[in-house]
């Protein structure tokens, strides 16, 4: 294993920041409600469906992303969380615990209030997808994708006049609408 990789940890001493905390199945209200008695302060996207039976119709909320929940921590409440029942871990992307913008889980719940009818899954790449890396030293810089593979993707970074071609990991990207400029300042 490599020594000399530095991996990142957005949890602060001072601030509280979200973080996204994989929980067992179908327990998520649950650790929710734990974690509230403990004083740390939690969210779970929820979602209201309508069932139809054969002799009756049942109203029921459901999590939007199965076995999630989000959290707003300072460094001090780590433990407390993973020391929570039916906490599993909380979710890494490439080992590195990265915060989830405030504007995010806004945006998760001004969806959830509105009680439209909702589909979620996994972010897929496709060649020609416009990408930014949100993680590393690199974060910021925007590209298009070239190539996917199993565990890197070929990204072409656009920047002074050069293009520069790399390996990156899938974990540590996320879609953009275009390629407006190749470093973000």
């Amino acid at each position: 294993m490599n020594t000399g990789t530095k991996y990142e940890n957005h949890l602060d001493p001072d601030e509280a920041k979200w973080f996204a905390v994989y929980t067992k199945y179908k327990r998520e209200k649950l650790v929710c409600r734990h974690l509230e008695e403990k004083g740390i302060t939690s969210y779970v996207p929820l979602q209201h469906h309508t069932r139809h039976y054969t002799r009756k119709i049942k109203q029921v909320t459901l999590p939007l992303i199965s076995c999630y929940i989000f959290t707003k921590i300072t460094r001090k409440e780590y433990v407390p969380v993973l020391e929570t029942q039916d906490v599993v871990k909380f979710v890494q992307f490439s080992r590195n615990l990265i915060a989830i913008p405030e504007n995010e889980i806004q945006l998760l719940k001004r969806i959830c209030g509105e009680k439209l009818d909702l589909e979620v899954e996994p972010c897929s790449y496709h060649v020609g997808d416009h990408v930014e890396i949100i993680s590393g030293n690199l974060t910021g810089l925007k590209g298009k994708l070239l190539r996917t593979g199993k565990k890197n993707f070929l990204v072409e970074l656009a920047h002074i006049g050069y293009t520069l071609r790399m390996e990156i990991d899938p974990a540590i990207l996320r879609k953009t609408s275009g390629l407006k400029t190749a470093i973000a300042y």
